[in-house]
């Protein structure tokens, strides 16, 4: 554990002005992190937050990213999300869909075709595990949907590390 002076310092070391909050589900800690994205903006960091879309994204400053997951059917978790989070996304967000099989690409599609006519933000889908890019792409191509497909880079570089 770190106090956010200390994350501060660390972030310093870096020489760089972006970061990315995440790991496991950073809103558990809510005061926590929205104090931290704070400090970090006051001090011209860029910041993005990726959320699992399970708890409430309201309250994130305006000047950070949010990644936002909404879960599929192989996740076991596709109730868990909070639909009012998607009013909360803005253009610079984006909307990611983690993609196993052919039902969890059903279940994104007609996630789409429901609501993503009301969305600005970027729709991304991504094979579990960051392999398996081609079929997905094919069919992305093939049924002309309007959105990104990429690697889960994470897991390509670090696998199930934790802490990086």
């Amino acid at each position: 554990e770190m106090c956010i002076e200390d994350v501060m310092k660390e972030a310093e070391t870096y020489g760089i002005k972006r970061g990315c909050i995440t790991g496991g589900e950073p809103l558990l800690q809510r005061d926590d992190v929205l104090e931290l994205m704070e400090a970090l903006i006051s001090k011209k960091y860029e910041i993005s937050i990726e959320t699992n879309g399970s708890l409430p994204v309201e309250g994130i400053p305006e000047e950070v990213l949010i990644s936002m997951d909404w879960k599929t059917p192989s996740s076991g978790e596709q109730d868990k999300m909070l639909e009012s989070n998607l009013k909360a996304l803005k253009e610079k967000d984006q909307l990611k869909f983690v993609i196993a099989d052919e039902e969890d690409y059903r279940y994104a599609k007609e996630f789409l075709s429901k609501h993503g006519h009301g969305l600005e933000c970027e729709m991304i889908f991504q094979p579990v595990g960051g392999t398996g890019l081609k079929w997905l792409a094919e069919k992305v191509l093939e049924e002309r949907l309007d959105v990104r497909v990429l690697p889960q880079l994470h897991k390509i570089i670090w696998g199930e590390e934790r802490g990086v």
